[in-house]
């Protein structure tokens, strides 16, 4: 089979080794940011030969790094990108998420997949004496967070397996879900309803609604959160809506 039947074919007006060796990298992100060539050949369906000059050039611009183990890794480079893509979001997202403060009344997030990780890239706290404070640029484990539950919701069971295996579901909580099966029917539940709610799983006393901003690589959710006393089903049951609407806002802004 020659290399043009193996793998998808550019768009037209495409520089094809530019697509490639950016799905080379998303790839690479989703399976946790370490692939060996033979992985990165068999996810892309590139020849062997194609998959090392592309990880070359990559490594020799700082985008991948080589392991003693000869696995490859994501590089340096692609933090300074990242965190000027973070930058950016959070810019965007201000102001949807100061209208959710109002209209609400407690504290608003934008968070997105990163790897394994759920990294918080934007946050407009309440006005009320006792609000929930996330600092930007704080990671957390996807399987103990209503954003991190909305976004796993609209990937694909595979995908969402191999990040549970990889990340342990640690127990933050007495509520933490550590088991994986409870989890993905959790999952299901968030699909059919279209939010997620973190009940007091990340850090106690505290209640969380999320819902996935749509149609956006990379995978974001936005959030309300507050104290579990004031997060009551008819908050959250308003909430939602208006999460929803922000999120589709946010999305087009961001087209």
């Amino acid at each position: 089979m020659s290399e043009n039947e193996k793998a998808p074919r550019a768009r037209a007006g495409a520089v094809q080794s530019i697509e490639r060796a950016f799905a080379l990298l998303e790839t690479m992100a989703d399976a946790g940011g370490t692939m060996g060539l033979s992985q990165l050949a068999a996810a892309s369906g590139l020849p062997l030969p194609t998959i090392h000059r592309l990880v070359r050039t990559l490594v020799d611009l700082g985008y991948l790094r080589q392991e003693a183990n000869r696995q490859y890794v994501l590089g340096p480079k692609l933090i300074r990108l990242g965190e000027s893509s973070s930058r950016m979001l959070s810019t965007w997202a201000r102001p949807h998420l100061a209208r959710l403060v109002d209209e609400v009344g407690e504290s608003a997030n934008l968070a997105m997949l990163d790897g394994d990780q759920i990294v918080y890239v934007a946050h407009t706290e309440s006005r009320q004496s006792m609000r929930m404070f996330t600092e930007v640029g704080r990671r957390v484990s996807p399987h103990c967070t209503a954003v991190g539950k909305a976004i796993l919701a609209d990937m694909a069971p595979d995908q969402v397996r191999d990040i549970l295996r990889r990340t342990d579901m640690v127990p933050y909580t007495p509520t933490t879900i550590t088991s994986r099966d409870e989890y993905l029917d959790q999952l299901e539940q968030v699909r059919e309803r279209r939010y997620a709610i973190d009940e007091g799983e990340q850090e106690a006393g505290v209640r969380c609604v999320a819902v996935a901003v749509p149609d956006y690589a990379p995978r974001l959710a936005m959030s309300i959160s507050g104290p579990t006393g004031r997060m009551s089903d008819e908050l959250i049951e308003r909430a939602v809506p208006l999460l929803t609407e922000a999120g589709k806002q946010l999305a087009a802004d961001l087209a």
